[in-house]
Formats: C-alpha cells, sequence, structure tokens
C-alpha cells in the first residue's frame, strides 16, 4: 500500500549529518548566515550552499535578504514541531550528543524550543498553569480559559486570538524530559516577557535560557 505522503525525501534530507546540524543550531530561532551555518556544521561554504537550497528546496527553511547578507531561519512552526519530536525520539534511544557536557544540565533545564521555552522550567510553566485551570479542551486542542487569560495578564500579556495560522496555545512534546511545555503565539508571548522582565537571558551561541536566582524565584512566585 502507499497511501499518505510520501516522507522518504524529508527523512532523507534531515537524516543528513550536516544537514542534520543546521536544522538543530537553527532550532534556537536564530536567523543566521550560510557561513555562520557552514561553521557549525563544520563543511565548506560551498557545500553549504547546495545543502541549503536543498533544505529550501523542501520547505524546510525560508531565507531573508538584509543587504548583501541572507539569513536562514526554520521556516514555521510546524518544521521546528516536527525537529523537536525527532529529537525526543533520538532522546529515547539513548542518541544523545551532549551527556557528559558542561552545557547539558543547563540545556535541560531551561531552553529556546524555536520561539518558547522548553525544559524542565517549561514543563514547569505548562503544568503549573493546567492545574490552575488555565487551559481548556476545544474542537482545535488547547484553549486558553478566562483564569489563563487573568494569570498571564499579571505578567501583562494581553493574548488576543492570533492573526495567523498559529495557534495561540498548542503542547510540544518536550525531547529531555519527555512532558509537554507550551507552543503557539501565547508560548513566544511568555518567552518574550521571562526575557523583558529580566528573569532570564539568551545564552550566546547555544539553546540555553539562563534563568537568574531572583528570575525563577519570581516565575514560581507568578505560578503559585
Amino acid at each position: 500500500m502507499r497511501d499518505g505522503p510520501n516522507i522518504a525525501n524529508i527523512a532523507a534530507l534531515i537524516g543528513d549529518h550536516a544537514r542534520a546540524e543546521v536544522l538543530n543550531v537553527l532550532m534556537s530561532g536564530m536567523a543566521l548566515t550560510a557561513t555562520e551555518l557552514a561553521d557549525a556544521a563544520g563543511v565548506t561554504r560551498q557545500t553549504i550552499s547546495t545543502h541549503l537550497a536543498k533544505l529550501r528546496e523542501a520547505g524546510l527553511l525560508a531565507v531573508e535578504a538584509q543587504g548583501r547578507h541572507r539569513y536562514f531561519r526554520i521556516a514555521d512552526a510546524d518544521v521546528a514541531q516536527l525537529l523537536e519530536s525527532m529529537m525526543g525520539v533520538a532522546f529515547g534511544t539513548g542518541a544523545v550528543r551532549v551527556r557528559g557536557s558542561p552545557r547539558e544540565p543547563a540545556l535541560r533545564k531551561a531552553r529556546v524550543c524555536y520561539d518558547h521555552l522548553a525544559g524542565e522550567l517549561g514543563v514547569f510553566v505548562y503544568e503549573s498553569l493546567a492545574r490552575r485551570g488555565a487551559f481548556a479542551l476545544d474542537a482545535s486542542g488547547v484553549a486558553l480559559t478566562d483564569a489563563g487569560r487573568a494569570l498571564v495578564a499579571q505578567l501583562g500579556i494581553d493574548p488576543l486570538p492570533s492573526a495567523t495560522r498559529r495557534p495561540l496555545c498548542r503542547t510540544c512534546l518536550d525531547w529531555s524530559e519527555r512532558r509537554h511545555h507550551l507552543a503557539g503565539t501565547l508560548g513566544t508571548a511568555l518567552l518574550d516577557r521571562f526575557q523583558q522582565l529580566g528573569w532570564a537571558r539568551r545564552v550566546p551561541d547555544s539553546r540555553v535560557l539562563a534563568f537568574g536566582v531572583d528570575g525563577e524565584a519570581a516565575l514560581k512566585a507568578w505560578l503559585g
């Protein structure tokens, strides 16, 4: 039987080591140049151009031009969700590169998953909000309740319905915790707000999001 979409081409593209490295580094949510991606993947500039062209053609990457430079990024949240899910499968089979690395504990505690908070604290945020009645299930999945709107309003966030096709709330399976964290436009707004409030900061050249002692205490106080 050959029903349904053909995943072979996408699987083959992601399965290449250099292209997998490109996609992994772009899960930080940053847009990077071909030169930066070549360095991250450990290949030449000429080779990375071929890889990037294939990823763009498949719809996995998007590109933006600014002056003489072109910046590459993950195409959309659907691609990011696919990659996070694949990381979860890899983690479950023991394919973890960061085991034993000094960065591993920080990466598992709090990191950026494309445009929202993941890791131990990401799961903590989602589960704490859920316990306080912030979410309900509707036909489209997870919906924000009035109680949830009141909670995020305490941080100065007014979550209007999404003007794009992206949902306001969506769950994302966390590869290190194997439980869900919060994605969607609300997940993005919360990540941005945590940084604006000074609770957390991005670690350069990494997906790690570092919460200070006071920031983590403020986060937990907000969530009760």
